[in-house]
C-alpha cells in the first residue's frame, strides 16, 4: 500500500482533517466493534463515503471490508453494505466530482485497487462462494463487483477463477436465476469472464451455456428483443470465435437448426429500430463466425451443410431478395451468404436457382451484379457484391462453366429481353468508371480460376465494338484497352482500371499455353509489355510495371513454342536485350513490395476502407507467390535447361502415368478380393446351413436304423422260443411269390448300385479336373500377385489350396474304401440270391403246414412293407440327394476357373460324397434286413458269411489305412 500512500502524499488538495478521522474512525470500528449493529453502521457510513472519497476509503478500509466477508456472513445486510463499497472503489464506471485541481490519475485506481485485491487470490474465491447466497442483496453486489474486477484485471482474474473448484459453475447457475436482473448482470459477467480465453470458454460451454442462451434469446423475441439479446449474442460470440471444439459441439449439439427464427423478419418496411437492427447484425455476425474461412475446412463444410439442411440459407436468401432491409443489413447479409456458399457445392447450386421476386423473375447473381457495376451504389455493398460473387465461383466449376457460357455466342439471349451475368461483367469491364472495371475484372477472373476448360472457352467470345468493323475478341478488346492507359478519361482511380486488366489476363494466361499462343498472336502485345517495363516512370506506375512483368513471365513459362518469332528463348533474349534480367527482376517484385499486396493476402474479403485501396484480388496474390519463383528461374535459365526440364517433365507424366496405372489396377483387384471374399462368406454360410440340413437327416437315419434293431432283437426272440418246429415251417412255408419278389427287390438294388458306380465314376473324374485347374488358378494367382501389396493374400491362398489338395486325397482315399464295400454287398447281394432253392414239396403238405406259420407269416409282411416304405423315403432322399449332385456339377463346370470358388466346390464334392456313404450304409442295412427275412422264413444262410464279411470289412479298412499312409 505505500505506491497508494504516494499518490495521496501527492495530491495538491484532500479531504478536510474531519473527513479522514470520520474514514479513520468508522475503519476502527469495524475491526474493533463487538456489537453487530455497530459494524453494520460503520460498514453502511464508508459505503456513502466510498463515491466521493473513493481512494481514502480504498487506502483504509479494504483489508476491513475483505474481513467483513469473511467473518459476517450470517448477516446478508453487512455482506451487501461491504460489497457495495468495494465495487465503488474498484470500478470506474460511477466516479462522481472530483475536486478541478486534483491530479489523481483516477482512471488507473480502478487496475490499482484491483490489483491489491486480487494480490490474495482467497479473496476471489471468496467473492465466488458468496455468488451462491440466493439473497438478492448479497448476489447482485457480488455479481457486479466480479464483473468490475474482469473489466480492470482480466487475464489475471480468470485465471483464479479458473483454478478454483466449481469456480465456472458457480457463475454459470446465475443464467438461471429467475431474477431477471441478475440474470442479465451474469450475463455481462461471463462475457468478461470468456473474452480471450480459450479454456473458459470450453468450460461454460460445456455447461449447457448454449441451450441456457438461446432460450433466452427466445425467451426476449429473437431480433425483437432489446439489450439482452445483443449482451447474449456477445457472449455466443465469445464462446464461439477462434474456439474449434465450441462451434463443433455448437453444430453436434443441433444448435444451428436453432439459429433459423431468428432471420424471419418478415417484408414490412417499419419496424426497424436501432435495437432490432444491431441484434440481427450480430446474429448475422455469429453466422459467419461458424462458417469463416479462417475455421478448419472440415468444419467449416460441415457447418455448411447443417444451415442448409435447416433452412437457413433459405432464409438468408429471402432476406437477400425482400424490400425494406436497412443498407448495412443487407450489407452484412450478402457477406453471410458469401460465406455460407463458399466451396460448398450444393448450397452454391442453390444459391444459383434464387430468383429475385421481379417481373421477370431475375436470377439473384444477375440482381447482385447489376449493383455491383453501378457507381451509385454504396461501396461497401458493390464490395460485398463481389464478396458474393467470388464465394459463388469458389471450387465450383459448374458455376464458372454457366458464368462463361452466358458470354458465348450460342447462349447470348438475341432479342435482348433479358441481361446476363456474363454482359453485365463486359459491360463493367469497359465502362468508364474504374471501380466497375475492377471489380468485374476481378469477378471475370474469379471464372477463371482453376479450370483450364474455361479460359479456352472465354477465348472464343467475339465483341462487337462499332457498326461496320469487325468484331473482336475478349482477350483483345483487354489488350487496346490496356494500350489506351491514361487516354480515355475515367472517373476514379488512373491506375485502378489497368491493374484490374492485367490481373485479369495474368490470371487468363496462368496454366494455359493456347490463351498464351493467343496473347503473343498479337504483334502489338509483346512490345507494349517490353515498353512499360523498360520505362522509368513514377512510384504510382511502378505496380503496373511489376504486373506488365508479371504477364510477360508467365507468356514464356507457359509458353509451348508453337508461335516461331515468340518462342520462349527468342523472349528471353528480348527481355535480356530490351530491359535486362536484373531490371526485369527488380520490376516483377514491385508487386509483393507493394504496401496493400499484404493487406488483401490475409484475408479473401475485399474489406477496403475506401474505393483508392482497392488494388489487390486475395486470389491474386496466391497467385503471385505461386509464379513469382518460377517465373525468375526461368528468366535465367539456358535453352539447354530448358530442353532438361521438358524432358525431365515428359518423363515425370509417364512415371505418373506408369503409377495411376498401376494404382487403377490395384484397386480393381482390391475391388475383385471384396466381391469374392463376399461370394467366399455367402457360400459359407450356405454350406453350414447344408451341414445342419445333412446332420438332421443322419440323426433320422440313426434313429430308424434303432428302431429296426430293436425291432430285429424281438424278432430274434420270437424264433429262439419257436425252436425246431419253426424251422421246418419257415422253409416249407415260403411262398415263391414271395421268393420271386425278394429277387425283383434284389435286382432293383443291383441296378441302382450300379447308377452309384457310375455317380462315383464321374466325381472321381470331376476331382481330377479340379485338381488340374487347382494348379493352374494357383498359377495364375500367382503371376497375378506382382505386386507387393497383394503378396499376404497370395500366401494365404496357397495355404488355402494345399488344405483343399489334402482334402481331396482324403476324400478320394474315401471313395476308393466306398467302391470297395460297395462291390462287396453287391457280390453278397448275389449269393443270396443264387442260395434261395425252389422247394418241391406237394401242395397238399403245403396246405397243411400253411395254418401252423399264417400269424408268423403276416407279421413279417407288415414287416416287409414298413421296409417298403423306409426304402421308398430313402429313394426320395435319394433323388433330392441326385439333385444336388446335379447343381454342384453345374456349379463347378461355371466356377472351375476361380480359386476361392474351387474351395466351395470340394466343400459341396466332400458333402455329396458323405451323402454316398449314407446311401451305401442304408444299401447295406438293406441287404441285411432282406437276409434276416430269409432266415426268418427258413432259408438257410451261411453264418460265415458274415464273418467273411467282417474280415474282408477288415482287410479293406487295413488297406485304406495303408493308402493314407501312403
Amino acid at each position: 500500500m505505500n505506491f497508494l500512500r504516494g499518490v495521496m502524499g501527492g495530491q495538491s488538495a484532500g479531504p478536510q482533517h474531519t473527513e479522514a478521522e470520520t474514514i479513520q474512525k468508522l475503519c476502527d470500528r469495524v475491526a474493533s466493534s463487538t456489537l453487530l449493529d455497530d459494524r453494520r453502521n460503520a460498514v453502511r457510513a464508508l459505503k456513502s463515503l466510498s463515491k466521493k472519497y473513493r481512494l481514502e476509503v480504498g487506502i483504509q478500509a479494504m483489508e476491513h471490508l475483505i474481513h467483513v466477508l469473511q467473518t459476517d456472513r450470517s448477516d446478508s445486510e453487512i455482506i451487501a453494505y461491504a460489497l457495495d463499497t468495494l465495487y465503488n472503489i474498484i470500478s470506474n464506471d460511477e466516479e462522481e466530482e472530483v475536486e478541478e485541481n486534483s491530479t489523481r490519475p483516477s482512471e488507473d485506481l480502478g487496475s490499482q485497487f484491483t490489483e491489491i485485491f486480487i494480490k490474495q487470490p482467497e479473496n476471489v474465491t471468496l467473492l465466488l462462494s458468496l455468488l451462491e447466497e440466493f439473497d438478492f442483496h448479497v448476489r447482485w453486489p457480488g455479481v457486479r463487483l466480479l464483473t468490475s474486477l474482469l473489466k480492470q484485471l482480466g487475464p489475471p482474474v480468470q485465471q483464479i477463477v479458473l483454478v478454483s473448484p466449481m469456480g465456472v459453475s458457480r457463475l454459470m447457475d446465475l443464467l438461471a436465476d429467475s431474477r431477471e436482473i441478475i440474470r442479465n448482470d451474469g450475463v455481462l459477467l461471463l462475457q468478461a469472464l470468456t473474452r480471450s480465453n480459450g479454456a473458459i470458454q470450453k468450460i461454460v460451454a460445456f455447461e449447457n451455456a448454449f441451450e441456457r442462451l438461446l432460450d433466452i434469446i427466445t425467451e426476449e423475441g429473437n431480433s425483437d428483443g432489446g439489450i439482452v439479446v445483443e449482451d447474449c449474442l456477445i457472449l455466443l460470440q465469445n464462446l464461439l470465435k477462434n474456439n474449434n471444439s465450441n462451434q463443433n459441439f455448437f453444430k453436434e449439439g443441433s444448435y444451428i437448426q436453432r439459429m433459423k427464427p431468428w432471420f424471419e423478419v418478415g417484408d414490412e418496411n417499419s419496424g426497424w429500430s436501432a435495437q432490432k437492427v444491431t441484434n440481427l447484425h450480430l446474429m448475422l455476425q455469429l453466422v459467419r463466425v461458424l462458417v469463416s474461412p479462417t475455421n478448419p475446412p472440415g468444419a467449416t463444410s460441415s457447418c455448411q451443410k447443417a444451415m442448409f439442411q435447416c433452412g437457413l440459407l433459405q432464409q438468408l436468401c429471402t432476406i437477400l431478395m425482400a424490400t425494406g432491409i436497412p443498407a448495412d443489413i443487407l450489407t452484412e447479409t450478402i457477406n453471410t451468404v458469401s460465406e455460407v456458399i463458399r466451396g460448398c457445392q450444393v448450397n452454391q447450386d442453390y444459391f444459383a436457382s434464387v430468383n429475385a421476386p421481379s417481373n421477370p423473375p431475375r436470377p439473384a447473381i444477375v440482381v447482385l451484379l447489376m449493383s455491383m457495376v453501378n457507381e451509385r451504389q454504396p461501396f461497401v455493398l458493390r464490395c460485398a457484391v463481389l464478396y458474393c460473387f467470388q464465394c459463388f465461383l469458389y471450387k465450383n466449376q459448374k458455376g464458372q462453366g454457366e458464368i462463361v457460357a452466358t458470354l458465348l455466342p450460342s447462349t447470348i439471349d438475341a432479342t435482348g429481353n433479358s441481361v446476363s451475368a456474363g454482359q453485365l461483367l463486359c459491360g463493367g469491364l469497359f465502362s468508364t468508371d474504374s471501380l466497375s472495371n475492377w471489380c468485374a475484372a476481378v469477378a471475370l477472373a474469379h471464372a477463371l480460376q482453376g479450370n483450364a476448360t474455361q479460359k479456352e472457352q472465354l477465348l472464343r467470345v467475339q465483341l462487337a465494338t462499332s457498326i461496320g468493323n469487325p468484331p473482336v475478341s475478349l482477350l483483345q478488346q483487354c489488350t487496346n484497352i490496356l494500350s489506351q492507359g491514361d487516354k480515355i478519361d475515367r472517373r476514379g482511380s488512373k491506375i485502378q482500371t489497368r491493374v484490374g486488366l492485367l490481373m485479369l489476363l495474368c490470371t487468363w494466361l496462368s496454366n494455359c499455353p493456347i490463351a498464351v499462343t493467343h496473347f503473343l498472336h498479337n504483334s502489338a502485345n509483346v512490345p507494349f509489355l517490353t515498353g512499360q517495363i523498360a520505362e522509368n516512370l513514377g512510384e504510382e506506375e511502378q505496380l503496373v510495371q511489376g504486373l506488365c512483368a508479371l504477364l510477360l513471365g508467365i507468356s514464356i513459362y507457359f509458353n509451348d513454342n508453337s508461335l516461331e518469332n515468340y518462342m520462349k528463348e527468342k523472349l528471353k533474349q528480348l527481355i535480356e536485350k530490351r530491359i535486362g534480367k536484373e531490371n526485369f527482376i527488380e520490376k516483377l517484385g514491385f508487386i509483393s513490395k507493394h504496401e496493400l499486396y499484404s493487406r488483401a493476402s490475409q484475408k479473401p474479403q475485399p474489406n477496403f476502407p475506401s474505393p483508392e485501396y482497392m488494388i489487390f484480388d486475395h486470389e491474386f496474390t496466391k497467385l503471385v507467390k505461386e509464379l513469382e519463383g518460377v517465373i525468375t528461374k526461368a528468366i535465367y535459365k539456358s535453352s539447354e535447361e530448358d530442353k532438361k526440364e521438358e524432358e525431365v517433365k515428359k518423363t515425370l507424366e509417364q512415371h505418373d502415368n506408369i503409377v495411376t496405372h498401376y494404382k487403377n489396377m490395384i484397386r480393381e483387384q482390391d475391388l475383385q478380393l471384396e466381391e469374392l471374399k463376399q461370394q467366399v462368406s455367402t457360400l459359407r454360410c450356405q454350406n453350414e446351413q447344408l451341414q445342419t440340413a445333412v446332420t438332421q437327416q443322419a440323426s433320422q437315419i440313426q434313429q430308424h436304423k434303432d428302431q429296426y434293431n430293436l425291432l430285429k432283437v424281438q424278432l430274434g426272440k420270437d424264433n429262439h422260443h419257436q425252436g425246431s418246429h419253426s424251422d421246418g415251417a419257415q422253409v416249407n412255408g415260403i411262398q415263391p411269390e414271395e421268393i420271386s419278389r425278394l429277387r425283383e427287390e434284389i435286382e432293383e438294388l443291383k441296378s441302382h448300385q450300379g447308377l452309384l458306380q457310375s455317380q462315383l465314376a464321374e466325381k472321381d473324374s470331376l476331382i481330377e479336373n479340379l485338381k488340374s485347374s487347382q494348379v493352374s488358378a494357383l498359377n495364375e494367382q500367382a503371376s497375378a500377385a506382382a505386386s507387393p501389396r497383394d503378396s499376404d493374400q497370395v500366401v494365404e491362398l496357397k495355404q488355402e489350396l494345399s488344405t483343399l489338395k489334402s482334402q481331396l486325397n482324403s476324400q478320394s482315399l474315401e471313395i476308393t474304401r466306398l467302391q470297395a464295400e460297395n462291390h462287396e454287398l453287391l457280390q453278397r447281394a448275389e449269393a443270396l440270391a443264387k442260395s434261395v432253392p425252389v422247394q418241391g414239396e406237394s401242395e397238399n403238405v403245403i396246405a397243411a403246414k400253411t395254418t401252423d406259420v399264417e400269424g408268423r407269416l403276416s407279421a413279417l409282411l407288415q414287416e416287409t412293407k414298413e421296409l417298403k416304405n423306409e426304402i421308398k423315403a430313402l429313394s426320395e432322399e435319394k433323388t433330392a440327394i441326385k439333385k444336388q449332385l446335379d447343381s454342384s456339377n453345374s456349379t463347378i463346370a461355371i466356377l472351375q476357373t476361380e480359386k476361392d470358388k474351387l474351395d466351395v466346390e470340394v466343400t459341396d464334392s466332400k458333402k455329396e460324397q458323405d451323402d454316398l456313404l449314407v446311401l451305401l450304409a442304408d444299401q447295406d442295412q438293406k441287404i441285411l434286413s432282406l437276409k434276416s427275412k430269409l432266415k426268418d422264413l427258413g432259408h438257410p444262410v451261411e453264418e460265415e458269411d458274415e464273418s467273411g464279411d467282417q474280415e474282408d470289412e477288415d482287410d479293406e479298412m487295413d488297406d485304406g489305412d495303408k493308402d493314407q499312409d501312403i
